[in-house]
């Protein structure tokens, strides 16, 4: 593994996974791949491109509910599996800037009308050929066109504390990444003013498949608590 924003570099057009590891006793693969294309690869960052309907896996309860089904607290004692299923809603668009431990995902709606910018607060991100390799911190952002700024899913981060997922020192600095993007916001820079809302993606492109080595044939593979 590498850095990201170090090349070589990826062309547009090219597929690739976007993938959120988690630190399980004993499991060392995916909890979350994502097929996505290139928009732009650069020292800069990455853009990616999430089509609609595209194949995933992703984390469920080890029963193959989805994780909200509990209660905060019991998503993070209850076991985990790996489910596969399909990428819901319009597509998204996937900014990794180089360095940053966090990435912005730009939603439309109906018609292209632009809903806003999601930021999800995660480990720094490391690529290898193929892939983008991330851990997710649970803490979100929520970034509208009039630029206001909402937290989401703190109940979840202090869940995750409690129950050992992450520590009080860990939360502090994921709290302190979000104060870090809310000063970006404030002042209006990248990639919120880059003007990514406009972008589309090209007619062309077909949507990815998930690579090889996880194109399994059952629907939920247990990794443990």
């Amino acid at each position: 593994m590498r850095p990201s924003g170090d090349p070589p570099f990826w062309e547009p057009g090219d597929e690739f996974a976007w993938r959120y590891q988690r630190k399980v006793p004993g499991y060392h693969g995916p909890e979350t791949v994502r097929p996505m294309r290139v928009v732009r690869d650069d020292a800069d960052g990455l853009v990616g491109w999430l089509a609609p309907d595209t194949p995933v896996l992703r984390p469920v309860l080890a029963d193959g509910r989805e994780l909200r089904a509990v209660p905060a607290h019991d998503m993070f004692r209850s076991g985990r599996a790996v489910g596969r299923g399909r990428w819901r809603g319009s597509g998204v668009l996937k900014i990794a800037p180089t360095g940053a431990p966090w990435s912005v995902w730009l939603f439309w709606g109906e018609g292209w009308s632009f809903r806003g910018w999601y930021v999800n607060l995660e480990d720094t991100h490391l690529r290898d050929a193929t892939s983008v390799v991330t851990q997710d911190h649970v803490l979100d952002l929520w970034v509208t066109p009039d630029r206001s700024v909402t937290w989401k899913d703190e109940d979840e981060l202090e869940a995750a504390v409690d129950t050992g997922r992450w520590s009080a020192e860990d939360a502090d600095r994921f709290r302190a990444d979000a104060r870090g993007v809310e000063a970006i916001v404030a002042r209006w820079g990248s990639p919120f003013a880059d003007g990514w809302e406009q972008w589309r993606p090209d007619p062309s492109w077909i949507v990815p498949a998930l690579p090889p080595d996880l194109a399994w044939d059952f629907d939920v593979d247990p990794i443990g608590g």
